[in-house]
Formats: structure tokens, sequence, C-alpha cells
């Protein structure tokens, strides 16, 4: 197994100062890079451990920071935060930019080489990062389809994988067909997997406290499996590790 080295990161953005995860992996080469985006609640362990997985297989990833270093707990204070930064796709780029220009100054990342994966409003950030232009390699978004300004999504550069559950009411039925609209469109090279039973952040582990406070969120072990496989079949596919 690859020895994985982490250390935390702090830049500003969005008038804060976030506190990011950068994980490498062993050796002293460049790699491909993974930029890591959390779900509304903000950047927590679970995120960090996935920024290590990527990092045991060979990539550099930062798991980014979306609060200012804050994690949420209360629902109420998570929408007062995420509903107005979900409304301004240009404060949502800047947090984007931020991450990616942490990332690329590492100098163990192939610059050249990068994508963007983002859960909920880490993956809306994640897609704005792929409607301004920005040269990525592939972006998934899981529990992230949001929308963007018309005409936008014809400058991505890159193929776009999006993940759902088929019972989130937060993205429900009708703004999965406006985001496959807006990708097709535009001609994308898009594809969506819609994992049936599931809920809103069905890729988080959650107690059964969190489902009471948020209707409509809940695990599904086999699904989160699924989406984090159909993650790196993207990766390996779009991203692909040198031999």
């Amino acid at each position: 197994m690859t020895v994985v080295t982490t250390r935390t990161v702090e830049y500003p953005a969005d008038g804060l100062t976030m506190v990011g995860h950068l994980a490498l992996p062993s050796g002293t080469d460049r790699r491909p890079a993974v930029l890591l985006g959390p779900e509304g609640t903000g950047l927590d362990d679970v995120q960090r451990r996935r920024a290590d997985a990527l990092a045991e297989l060979g990539y550099v990833a930062l798991a980014f920071d979306i609060h200012g270093g804050r994690w949420f707990t209360d629902p109420q204070e998570m929408l007062d935060r995420c509903m107005p930064l979900l409304a301004d796709p240009d404060r949502m780029r800047g947090i984007g930019h931020a991450a990616l220009e942490v990332l690329r100054g590492e100098p163990r990342t192939d610059a050249d080489r990068i994508a963007g994966v983002g859960y909920g409003t880490g993956g809306a950030i994640v897609l704005e990062l792929g409607r301004a232009g920005v040269d990525l390699r592939a972006i998934a978004t899981i529990n992230g389809l949001v929308t963007g300004r018309p005409g936008e999504a014809a400058q991505i550069r890159c193929p776009v994988w999006a993940g759902v559950g088929s019972e989130d009411p937060i993205m429900p039925p009708a703004q999965r067909d406006a985001f496959a609209a807006e990708m097709q469109a535009e001609g994308v090279d898009w594809r969506m997997v819609i994992y049936g039973g599931a809920l809103h952040a069905f890729h988080h582990p959650m107690t059964e406290l969190d489902q009471v406070l948020l209707p409509g969120v809940g695990p599904h072990p086999r699904h989160a499996q699924r989406a984090w496989n159909d993650v790196l079949a993207l990766l390996a596919e779009c991203l692909p590790l040198p031999g």
C-alpha cells in the first residue's frame, strides 16, 4: 500500500480563511491530481478519508473547504450559508479557483492533469469551474445536479459524470431533467447514474439524529460504495495513473 502524507493547508477564499486537507502519495514525482469538494455541511473526516484513499491509489488529492474551517451540525445554519452560495455562481467559482490554485501550486501536482469530484455543494462548485472553462480532465458531481447560467455549459471541456439517489427530494426528477437538458443542449460528454431507493447524501454515513433533523437525507451503504466505484472508474478512464 502507498504511504500517504497529509497536511492541512490554509488559504483565503470568499472572505474566509479556508482550511483544506492535502493528501500526497509516496514518492517525489509529479502525479495526476483530484480536487475534492465536500457536502454542504462542510469539510469533515469523511471527505478527508476520501482524499487519503485517492492518495493511496497514487493521486495528489486536495479536499477543499467551503466554510472557513466550520462544519455545520445545525441544518438551518447550513442552509443559511449554502443557499446564498448556491445562488451565486461567481462566489462558487471563487471558492473553487482558490482551492484549485493551492492544488496546482503543490510541487507533486501535474497541473495539466487534474479532475474535480464534488458532493452536494462541493459538486456544484466543481461544476462551476467547468462552466468557467477551467481545463479539467473529468468532473464528477454526486447529489449536486445544479444547472448553470444559459450557454455556459458549452465551456465544459471534459466528461461529466453525475450520480443521484432516486428518492432525493432535493434533486427530484425535474431537477435531474433540467441538468440533463443543459448538458445535452451544449454538447457535453455527460452521463448520469440514478441509484434506486437512495436519498440525498446517501454516500455519507449519518446518525439517526441526522436523519430526523434533515428529512430526505439518509445513508445507503451499498450505493455509497457503488458511487465511489463509479467515481474511480471515471478517474481511471480520464485521469489514468502512470504505469
